[in-house]
This record gives C-alpha cells, structure tokens and sequence, in this order.
C-alpha cells in the first residue's frame, strides 16, 4: 500500500518535472509559470515552479535553441531576434546585400520579360524603375510577385503599345477590383504553373504604374545596418530599398508637425503644443488681473 505522503511528493515531482521540461524546450517562463499555478491553484508552489523554469530555460540555452525557434529555422522562416548580432554594429547596409545584381523592372515590362524574371527569381517583392527625361533611372515603387502573376493571368491589362498608359490616354484606368490581389488563405495562391500564356501574349506589355507601391522603405547605402535591422522588426518589413546618399534635404518633420490640431484649414494650422500654452498662458494674466482689481480682504470688508 503506497503511503498518502509519497503520493502527495510524487505529484509535486511530476509537477516540477513538466515545468522543467517545458521551461528547457520552449524557454517560457513567465507564461508557463501562471499556467503552472493556476493548474495546481496552490500558491505555495511558485517559488518552486519559478526556480525550476529559471534553471531549465539558463541549462537549454547554453546548449541550443528553443524548440520554436529551431522548428522556425527548419522551415525557412526568416525569424529575427530581439537584437541584431554584435558585428551588425560595424557593417552598413550596402554589405548586406552581398554585392548581389539587382533584379528589376521597368514601369511598362514586356509579358516576356516578365514571365522570365518570375520564373528565374524567387523574389516576392521587385523594383519598380522609371527613365527621367535627362536619362536617369528613378526608382518609383515597389510591386509584389502576387500582382504580377494576378495580372499575367487575367491579361485584361495587356497592351500593344510600349508607352506608358498616361502618355497615350491622359488616365491610368485599372480593370480590376482589390480582393483579386488578396492572397486566400486556404492556398498559397497562384503560381507560375498556373498561368498558360501564348506567343502572342508573350509580346504584350503591361504598365505596372497603377499597381506598385508608391512608397516603399528607402534607407541610404551609408546606413548602419543595426538600425535596419531594428526597422524591420519594429515595423514588421519584409522589403527595403537601399540606395545612394541624397543630394538634398526636401523638408524636416519633427514630432510636433504630427500634434494638429482637427478640422483645420491646413493654411492656418496650429500645433496642439501651441495652442495649450496660449490657453494656459491667457489663463494666468486673466487671474492675475482680476487678483490686482479685486483684492482677497475685499471679500471680508464689510461695508456699512
């Protein structure tokens, strides 16, 4: 017959085994010990459990990684860290693109083209270059690999002409409605291998103005890339252009141009900042004025 004090220590073991062993592959801690107790709801045990998590995540780090995170690394998932590693500090953005030929396309693509740089590239996201009128290429978007193949295969945006659609008609028209370029969520959308082009389509070209992101994330090639690095984990980015340093300073935007004020004429606009201390300001010379003209020992003179 089993003692009721060993069972009562046999499930306290248990207890603090399954803490440890989830402490030591997933590295929670906080979580996992509120779970813990609210399990037992026996508040005597937290010391232990907080002990045991403690101990377990400083033995699994020193070995490997957590359990999410290597499962993360198995499948490809570009996970970041909290911090950037320590050599980022002293790298600029320009290295880390490795030097590497940048794949891009013009704002009026041939469907040709197109369909080569889809296929011999595994990019998600692609440059969109414009020519200036004295020859210079201007970068003017951004454009996803999901519009392109929606607009490969729905081909109603195809043209014969090379030029830009605003050239030759004065307006941009788009032919389509914003759930097609939503990616549904039971699949992983279209693919190459879904799109049958002929040879005739092959000589088409489309305008990729109506479909690109106007303004994506642009960092000088000068930039730390410590700093990019916070910028895509803060912001949550997944592309981001580098390019060289700027010539000229176009304006300066601090946090009080954010602070104003609604339903205002934009040309007589004024910072939140401002009118608070106008207020508080007109507030003291009117209470010092009317201090001056009615004195205190007014109030307790009687008057006959």
């Amino acid at each position: 017959m089993i003692h009721p004090l060993h069972t009562g220590l046999n499930n306290k073991y248990a207890l603090l085994g399954a803490a440890s062993f989830l402490g030591g592959s997933m590295r929670m801690t906080v979580s996992l010990c509120v779970i813990m107790v609210e399990i037992t709801n026996n508040l005597k045990f937290l010391p232990l459990i907080m002990l045991v998590l403690l101990i377990s995540k400083a033995v699994g780090d020193a070995f490997n990684e957590g359990l999410y995170e290597m499962q993360a690394r198995l499948r490809g998932i570009p996970l970041l860290e909290s911090k950037p590693k320590y050599h980022m500090r002293k790298m600029k953005a320009k290295e880390a693109c490795r030097n590497q030929k940048v794949v891009y396309f013009p704002r009026v693509v041939k469907v040709a083209d197109a369909v080569s740089i889809l296929r011999n590239s595994k990019h998600n996201g692609f440059p969109v270059v414009d020519q200036t009128k004295s020859g210079e290429a201007l970068v003017i978007g951004l454009i996803l690999r999901s519009y392109l193949l929606v607009l490969l295969q729905s081909k109603v945006d195809f043209q014969h002409s090379h030029l830009p659609c605003a050239l030759r008609s004065g307006s941009i028209p788009i032919r389509h409605n914003i759930t097609e370029f939503a990616k549904p969520v039971s699949s992983k959308g279209i693919s190459m291998d879904d799109i049958f082009l002929g040879p005739d389509d092959l000589e088409m070209y489309i305008d990729l103005a109506p479909f690109l992101n106007p303004s994506p994330y642009i960092v000088p090639e000068d930039m730390s890339l410590a700093k990019v690095y916070y910028l895509f984990r803060q912001l949550g980015l997944r592309h981001i252009f580098v390019v060289p340093r700027a010539s000229h300073v176009v304006g300066l935007i601090t946090r009080k141009d954010l602070l104003v004020e609604e339903n205002e004429d934009p040309s007589t606009v004024e910072l939140w900042s401002t009118i608070i201390r106008a207020r508080q300001h007109d507030k003291r010379v009117n209470r010092r004025r009317s201090e001056v003209e009615n004195p205190l020992l007014d109030g307790l003179l009687v008057q006959e």
